[in-house]
């Protein structure tokens, strides 16, 4: 009977410490760097009578949007980019009357059929919670024909440095800050570029998450060792 007891001692610290480490091996990169997210794929971002195959709703239901993930537009000037968090706003296609705090225009109002260029904007995420896009150019008409989506913003790891919003700045061609109330609420960091440059912090971020769970998970690891080794198991 003893060495029998011994043996299944022996036997169940074994597995405990090899199932463990397993675990921490398979979840030490679980904490997701930022991602960069290309709207629409290889469509771009275009409305339905340019591109007959778009959906974007469909392409966003996808996906899992956090604080400090990037997306991509590519598209054209003849197409704009409008962020609100004004659902009436989305609703009507239609940023004309939209408060300066909860609606942003991320590319210029220069729509061109004739002369149109490719563009690429770049749109950090930097509030929780649905945030909605479209384009609003011709009166909504490509709003209309599909050009839309909405996403759910969740916390994720929370804004890193790089976008912090204490280098206070205005978006990208929004209203000027003005530094009274009516300034808009979201706002990008004075450093704000592309999103490639954000690597770095990604890096970092991910880094610290794992740590952090690895940390706790070799601590209650421990705590098992004892709690065996005290009642012999």
């Amino acid at each position: 009977m003893g060495q029998s007891s011994g043996y299944n001692s022996t036997s169940v610290l074994q597995l405990i410490t090899i199932v463990s480490c397993l675990v921490v091996l398979s979840c030490s990169g679980s904490v997701s760097a930022y991602k960069n997210y290309t709207v629409g794929g290889s469509l771009g971002w275009f409305d339905a009578l340019e591109k007959p195959d778009v959906n974007y709703q469909k392409w966003a239901d996808s996906k899992n949007f956090s604080l400090g993930d990037f997306l991509i537009f590519n598209t054209d000037n003849n197409h704009s980019v409008i962020q609100t968090y004004n659902f009436t706003t989305y609703k009507f296609c239609d940023y004309d009357d939209a408060l300066q705090n909860d609606t942003i225009e991320w590319s210029a109002t220069d729509p061109s059929s004739t002369a149109p260029h490719p563009i690429s904007v770049a749109v950090p995420l930097l509030k929780e919670g649905m945030n909605y896009f479209f384009s609003s150019d011709y009166d909504g008409e490509q709003c209309n024909n599909g050009q839309h989506f909405k996403i759910n913003v969740t916390h994720g790891q929370g804004l890193p440095k790089s976008l912090d919003p204490s280098d206070d700045a205005p978006a990208p061609n929004s209203p000027d800050y003005r530094g009274d109330d009516s300034a808009p609420e979201t706002i990008v960091p004075a450093n704000f570029n592309h999103p490639i440059e954000e690597e770095s912090d990604k890096d970092e971020a991910s880094g610290s998450g794992s740590v952090y769970f690895n940390t706790k998970f070799y601590g209650f690891l421990i705590f098992l060792q004892i709690v065996c080794i005290f009642f012999k198991i």
